[in-house]
């Protein structure tokens, strides 16, 4: 059992699927079916799963892991996330492709370039990507992974450049809701996202 120098989220187990040990899996990967091309993977704890055989099923996958062999393993198994080390996945993506986990920790600046929080984490609840970036006094707010809302990206500088308009952290004189934004769980780095 060997922990990752690097690692980047690129699955969760889910529920048990059968009773020969299958379970449901959410990738993290641009391509889902690629998940076992990157290697054994490993949890936290440095345990790997290597992956038999896949198969997609609605918004997830059916993965035969060879280390989980029956359903109490698969039970066992369930929520468990799985990483490979950064040095495994490719560096050839396209200009507007970007792996989640070389985004958490950057700066967020403001369309005047004031530092306004970092990068927190990347969730997708299903409705697209969406950046979570932890402001000042430990709140957290949930931005669109869109162009309009995050029109520039420098992993040399180390900051992302938001709009406050499009992101909706514009103070438009409305309603009060700015202290209940988005106060989300913490995420994994999946693989590669597009804008």
């Amino acid at each position: 059992m060997t922990k990752l120098k690097d690692p980047v989220r690129m699955a969760t187990i889910g529920a048990p699927h059968g009773v020969k040990g299958e379970v449901r899996v959410k990738a993290f990967t641009a391509d889902p079916m690629a998940l076992g091309d990157y290697g054994p993977l490993s949890d936290a704890g440095g345990r790997t799963y290597t992956v038999a055989a896949l198969r997609p099923a609605k918004t997830v996958l059916v993965v035969r892991f060879r280390e989980i062999a029956s359903r109490e393993a698969a039970e066992a198994a369930a929520g468990t996330a799985l990483y490979v080390d950064r040095s495994a996945l490719p560096d050839d993506l396209e200009e507007d492709e970007f792996y989640h986990a070389d985004l958490i920790g950057l700066a967020v600046r403001d369309e005047a370039g004031a530092e306004i929080g970092t990068v927190a984490a990347v969730q997708n609840f299903g409705g697209g990507d969406i950046v979570e970036v932890a402001l000042s006094g430990r709140r957290t707010v949930m931005v669109p992974f869109t162009l309009a809302a995050i029109p520039e990206i420098s992993l040399q500088g180390g900051f992302i450049r938001i709009d406050s308009v499009a992101a909706g952290l514009a103070d438009t004189g409305g309603d009060e809701r700015g202290e209940e934004d988005g106060a989300g769980d913490e995420g994994g780095a999946g693989d590669e996202g597009g804008r």
